[in-house]
């Protein structure tokens, strides 16, 4: 991901070029804290993404002015989150031989880190779902969750919540659920369809995203946890929880995962199933819930076979 600082820099360039006041290069790299080499690295950067600058007398740089109809640039260039994975999904639907489909890819990038939304979205529902779920955050709106299937008691049912956040991965929705009174986190791929209501929010000061772990686990860390993997279980942990790779490291031939968890479930799901290429080298409650699980579906299956 791009850091927040440049993040920042880059907006704040925007702003500048685009604004009433006029700056020469040397004066806008020193209010931006930029070297003049940096400076057209970024200009080149908003070529790519697809804006229209212009190097005016003096050594002025601009982003042109548009129609008076288009006036405001958040309209024109501001993507949330979840639209730029449906603008990337839509890309990704062009034939393979488009000559125009790398070009897009690569502006979507210049202000998103395009693979990391590519795969967020990968059906029309989750797509519809997601499109719902964000209108409901932006204007503050309930919404019914239809058929959510829980991943604890496999009950399916409506739930009604207030869906206020999405999770960093576009991999659940955080939303107050105004039937029991807690945040939680839900499942986009678990969502049968998510009808938007007018009934506005009644509980955003309840709102709060409590901390998620690498393993998608919501709540604050219970322990620190130290695996060893062999290549093929540290390839499947980041194809499954991408945000376990910060920490990851290798170690020798094979690697290592230190990191906190907030429930035993989610980390001990993985190393069940993958246990011979997972050694536990640290994490008591993990070994207590691998302990439990197993004694209670293989001792039963054994006994009852003999």
């Amino acid at each position: 991901m791009i850091e927040q600082a440049k993040i920042e820099r880059l907006l704040r360039m925007i702003q500048i070029l685009s604004g009433p006041r006029v700056y020469k290069v040397p004066e806008l790299c020193k209010e931006l804290e930029m070297s003049r080499r940096t400076f057209y690295r970024y200009i080149e950067t908003f070529k790519d993404a697809g804006f229209v600058v212009e190097r005016k007398s003096g050594g002025v740089f601009r982003i042109a002015q548009m129609s008076p109809s288009c006036s405001n640039l958040e309209n024109l260039i501001y993507f949330s989150k979840e639209e730029a994975c449906l603008v990337n999904r839509l890309i990704d639907h062009l034939d393979q031989t488009n000559s125009l489909k790398a070009g897009l890819h690569r502006k979507l990038a210049s202000i998103y880190d395009s693979t990391s939304v590519r795969n967020y979205v990968d059906n029309q529902s989750n797509a519809e779902n997601i499109d719902a779920l964000s209108k409901a955050a932006r204007y503050k709106k309930q919404v019914i969750l239809r058929n959510y299937e829980s991943g604890h008691s496999r009950q399916v049912r409506d739930r009604h919540v207030e869906p206020f956040s999405f999770t960093s991965n576009f991999i659940g929705v955080w939303a107050y659920d105004l039937e029991d009174g807690r945040n939680k986190v839900f499942k986009i791929s678990r969502i049968g369809e998510t009808k938007l209501l007018n009934d506005p929010w009644t509980a955003e000061a309840k709102h709060h995203e409590e901390p998620t772990d690498a393993f998608g686990m919501s709540g604050e860390p219970v322990e620190t946890i130290v695996l060893r993997m062999s290549s093929l279980a540290k390839n499947l942990l980041l194809e499954e929880h991408p945000l376990a790779e910060k920490d990851v490291r290798q170690d020798g031939d094979g690697w290592i995962l230190e990191t906190g968890i907030a429930k035993a479930q989610g980390a001990g799901r993985f190393v069940l199933g993958l246990s011979e290429e997972v050694e536990i080298l640290q994490g008591e409650e993990l070994r207590k819930y691998i302990g439990t699980v197993v004694q209670n579906h293989i001792i039963p299956k054994y006994t009852n076979n003999n």
